[in-house]
């Protein structure tokens, strides 16, 4: 059997499908300082990112017309000399990518699967990421294991990230059991070992089997880094199909009556319900979380959600 039927396009991502996020990899950023005032990372409530900010750099004496407010008064009284702390502008924030490939994200029932829209988010982000000239790594994440890529300021460092990714989607072939959630317990521990501070760490993924202690990790990350939540859904997690069917994981079945509008509103509801109760948790710690859906352009709801001024 070919390759190509073993993993039809918008069921599984391939490189050349990632590389095609380059050349439209802009119109978004995740800075702070870039973002219209209607910007889920724009608005004072939304968000923490704090953009690009300035790194100390040296002690120097006092020239007229220099900014008082850098005066280092500590270094003027021991040298009984004006002294200025001098700044420069910081140059980087380097980028953690954390991409979910797990079982529940193999579901897709309009055009892509969750999986793959995720891979194409990551792409898209990494390549911004490094347009932008920031270092950038990823986390891609299965039932099988975790993969990790730390950030660097290079193309073969992107090329080795979506490599890992492409083998985790490609997987997912022959993957059965569902995700155990210590596996994203495990990805934030090794989320922890890698950043320091001033990281933008993006998690992607469908937040469908992330136990309180994973929350708690992210809460934790949070205090000294900025973090960015892309939920991925399918329609149909939000909108049945006006049709009766049958559900089954398996082990249990449920009977489904997309012609009941009292069930199809019930389950809508509980959708929006269950997104805006993380979105509210969220807030506590300043994490912004959007939604991406599998339905429409990647690249157009990422352009809209972060409507930045990145070329």
């Amino acid at each position: 059997m070919k390759t190509k039927d073993m993993f039809p396009k918008d069921v599984f991502v391939s490189m050349s499908e990632l590389l095609q996020m380059e050349s439209v990899a802009n119109g978004f950023s995740f800075l702070a300082n870039k973002q219209r005032v209607k910007s889920i990372l724009g608005g004072k409530h939304a968000s923490k990112l704090r953009g690009r900010g300035l790194d100390f750099e040296e002690v120097r004496s006092y020239v007229a017309g220099d900014d008082v407010r850098n005066i280092d008064w500590k270094v003027t009284a021991r040298t009984q000399k004006t002294h200025l702390r001098v700044y420069s502008e910081e140059k980087e924030k380097p980028v953690l990518i954390i991409v979910d490939q797990s079982k529940s994200m193999f579901f897709g029932t309009k055009v892509k699967t969750k999986s793959v829209v995720a891979a194409e988010l990551a792409a898209l982000t990494a390549f911004r990421v490094s347009k932008e000239g920031d270092r950038v790594g990823g986390i891609v994440f299965g039932e099988n294991g975790v993969d990790v890529v730390l950030p660097k300021r290079n193309r073969k460092n992107i090329l080795l990230f979506f490599d890992k990714l492409i083998k985790r989607n490609r997987a997912l072939k022959d993957v059965n059991e569902g995700q155990d959630k210590s596996i994203t317990n495990e990805v934030f521990k090794q989320t922890k070992n890698i950043v320091t501070h001033d990281y933008l760490i993006v998690v992607i993924s469908d937040f469908q089997m992330y136990a309180k202690e994973t929350i708690n990790y992210i809460a934790s990350l949070s205090q000294h880094n900025d973090i960015v939540l892309a939920k991925v859904y399918d329609p149909m997690e939000r909108d049945l199909l006006p049709v009766r069917l049958v559900a089954g994981d398996g082990q249990l079945q449920l009977a489904i009556d997309g012609e009941n509008s009292k069930q199809t509103q019930k389950f809508k509801n509980g959708f929006e319900q269950e997104f805006l109760d993380f979105e509210v948790e969220m807030k506590k710690h300043h994490i912004p979380v959007f939604k991406i859906n599998t339905a429409d352009e990647v690249v157009t709801q990422i352009r809209e959600i972060l409507k930045g001024s990145g070329r």
